[in-house]
């Protein structure tokens, strides 16, 4: 008689004992090289034939938060098969999708620069006072010598401070470095920045913020194409991408067809 092979749990114990200890999972590089290349293709298709479409975004970065209508297949990267999964354990629930931001910072010869911030509260109800999580994408090699990517951990059991200084003394920054094709999910709640340093080298990078279904849309920044919002086939599809933020209703609003 065959042996019953269990299937192995999308999120192993340690990694849900890290994001119990620090409020974030570093994934290592988890994307193959055919997805690499990949996403940075389409990444590059979009700047170039997009370029109306790419905005300055905070200190020395350029970003487009529409990408999922100027390139919509950068849904494959949202519902990645290999990441998804963790981030649906995490929720504990159904997910949403919040936003989507293809980001580039171009070579800098300045001072190093930081703005340490949190994206929202914690939500104490979640058993990870989860309300909304981000996944950080590298679509170029990041290291001490590059711009990178910075959090301060939290565990779920920290008191939160109020200001970035009084939790960098009490949790100093982790620079997230490696290859491209590293990832990392983090509790938008955490103190985070992009840490801006002089180098001839540019940082590519794909950022996702995904949340809970019956909770109120994160933002108004990346618009949910009807296409997939009113799937005419995947039930599934069309729930994950249910959860309409106001600049979303405003847009379907603008190109109903109206009969006078």
């Amino acid at each position: 008689m065959d042996k019953v092979v269990e299937p192995k749990p999308a999120l192993s114990s340690a990694e849900l004992d890290e994001f119990k200890a620090n409020g974030f999972l570093n994934l290592g590089r988890v994307l193959s090289d055919a997805d690499v290349a990949r996403f940075i293709e389409m990444f590059d298709n979009d700047r170039r034939q997009f370029p109306y479409m790419w905005h300055t975004y905070g200190y020395h970065q350029e970003a487009n938060y529409e990408a999922l209508i100027s390139s919509p297949h950068f849904d494959e990267l949202i519902r990645h098969p290999t990441i998804y999964p963790k981030i649906v354990a995490l929720f504990g629930g159904p997910v949403c999708f919040g936003e989507i931001g293809l980001r580039r910072m171009r070579n800098y010869d300045g001072q190093t620069h930081q703005e340490w911030h949190r994206d929202r509260g914690y939500w104490f109800e979640h058993p990870l006072r989860l309300d909304y999580m981000q996944l950080i994408v590298y679509l170029s090699d990041v290291d001490e010598s590059t711009h990178c990517f910075s959090i301060s951990p939290e565990s779920i059991t920290d008191p939160p401070l109020k200001e970035a200084a009084e939790q960098l003394k009490r949790r100093e920054g982790v620079n997230l470095e490696g290859p491209a094709g590293t990832c990392a999910l983090f509790n938008v709640a955490l103190f985070h920045t992009a840490t801006t340093r002089a180098t001839q080298a540019e940082r590519k990078t794909v950022q996702i913020y995904y949340g809970h279904r019956d909770r109120a849309p994160l933002a108004n920044d990346s618009g949910i194409p009807a296409t997939l919002s009113r799937h005419p086939s995947d039930t599934e599809t069309r729930e994950f991408y249910s959860n309409l933020n106001e600049r979303t209703k405003l847009f379907m609003a603008a190109y109903q067809t109206r009969t006078h």
